[in-house]
C-alpha cells in the first residue's frame, strides 16, 4: 500500500524541475494527480502542453493515475478549474503542491514595476489563488493537506531577487496564517524551501570567478531535484498531521527545519524613549544581535552591483 492511496493531489509547474519528481514520486504512492504547468518560459513567456502532458503519460506508463491541466496559478478561474478538474476526474481532493514559479532578477534599482508584479502574481498570488480554491472543499470535508514552496531567497534574502524574495517571504507567513485557522479542520500547511538543481536555479548567471563557479556547481550537483519529493510526499499523507505551519529546507540529504521569527533581545526604559536615549543606549545594546549585513557578491554571485 503507498503512504497516499486514495487520495488526490494538485502538483502545480510540475511538467519539470521539482514538481514533476513530486507529481511522480506522490502518483507512486498512490495518489492521483493534476499535474499542471502552463509550459511557460523560466521568466512566464510562451507556453505549451508538452512538459504536462509528458508527466502524465510516465505517471501513466509506471501504473499510476494523473491527468494533464494547462492553467496558470496566477488566475483565481483556473485554479479553481484545477480544483473542479480533480473533483470530476479522480472524486475529490485531498493534497495541494504548489512550485510553480518564474524569475525576474534585477538589481532592484533596475527592476521594472512589470518585473515585481509578474513575480508576484505567479508566486504569492498564485498560493493564495491555489490554497483559496480549495480551502473550502478541504474545510467541509475536515481534511487537506498544503504544501507550498518559498526559499532561502524570501528567508535570508538574495541580491538580484527584491520580487521573488518578497514573495517567497509573503509565502511563508500566508502558511502559516493558513495553518493557524484551519489546523483544528484537519488540515495541514507547510512551507519547503528547497535547493535543488532545476531549470530555474540554472537561470541564474554563473559566477565570472572560475573558483566560485566550481563552488556554485558542486552545490548544484549535490542537489538533485527529485531529492525534495520524499519530504513533500510525507507531509502530503494521513501521517503528517502533527506537523502544521512549519518551515523545512532541503538540499540533497540535507534536511533543516527554520525556526519561527522571534524576539532576540529587548531593552526596556522607564518613561520611554527618545531619540538620544536610542542612539546612546538601546541601538548599542541591541547591537550585538544585529544579524550580519551582506554585501558579498557571493550571495548572487552572477549579478551586477552595478
Amino acid at each position: 500500500m503507498g503512504m497516499l492511496d486514495g487520495r488526490v493531489a494538485i502538483c502545480t509547474g510540475s511538467g519539470r524541475g521539482v514538481g514533476a519528481a513530486v507529481a511522480k514520486m506522490m502518483a507512486a504512492n498512490g495518489a492521483s494527480v493534476i499535474v499542471n504547468d502552463p509550459g511557460v518560459g523560466g521568466g512566464g513567456e510562451g507556453g505549451e502542453h508538452g512538459p504536462a502532458e509528458q508527466i502524465v503519460e510516465e505517471i501513466k506508463a509506471a501504473g499510476g493515475k494523473a491527468a494533464p491541466n494547462f492553467g496558470s496559478v496566477a488566475k483565481f478561474e483556473d485554479c479553481l478549474a484545477m480544483v473542479q478538474q480533480a473533483r470530476d476526474e479522480f472524486g475529490g481532493l485531498h493534497i495541494l503542491f504548489n512550485p510553480a514559479g518564474i524569475l525576474r532578477d534585477r538589481m532592484f534599482h533596475k527592476m521594472s514595476p512589470d518585473d515585481w508584479q509578474a513575480v508576484m502574481d505567479v508566486h504569492l498570488t498564485g498560493h493564495f489563488n491555489l490554497a483559496r480554491s480549495a480551502i473550502n472543499l478541504f474545510r467541509e470535508q475536515e481534511y487537506g493537506r498544503i504544501i507550498m514552496v518559498s526559499s532561502t531567497s524570501g528567508l535570508l534574502g538574495n541580491i538580484g531577487q527584491a520580487n521573488y524574495g518578497a514573495a517567497k517571504m509573503g509565502i511563508t507567513n500566508l502558511s502559516l496564517v493558513v495553518a493557524k485557522e484551519n489546523g483544528r479542520k484537519g488540515i495541514t500547511s507547510n512551507v519547503i524551501c528547497p535547493s535543488a538543481d532545476t531549470r530555474m536555479t540554472r537561470s541564474v548567471p554563473t559566477p565570472k570567478d572560475p573558483q566560485a563557479a566550481a563552488v556554485r556547481e558542486e552545490r548544484l550537483q549535490k542537489s538533485p531535484a527529485d531529492a525534495i519529493a520524499p519530504l513533500c510526499t510525507f507531509l502530503a499523507s494521513e501521517g503528517a498531521d502533527y506537523v502544521n505551519g512549519q518551515i523545512f529546507h532541503q538540499r540533497g540529504a540535507e534536511l533543516s527545519l527554520y525556526s519561527q521569527p522571534r524576539p532576540v533581545r529587548m531593552v526596556h526604559r522607564n518613561g520611554g524613549w527618545t531619540p538620544e536615549s536610542i542612539k546612546e543606549v538601546a541601538m548599542p545594546s541591541l547591537a550585538a544581535e544585529f544579524s550580519e549585513f551582506v554585501t558579498s557578491r557571493e550571495v548572487h554571485p552572477g549579478m551586477p552591483l552595478d
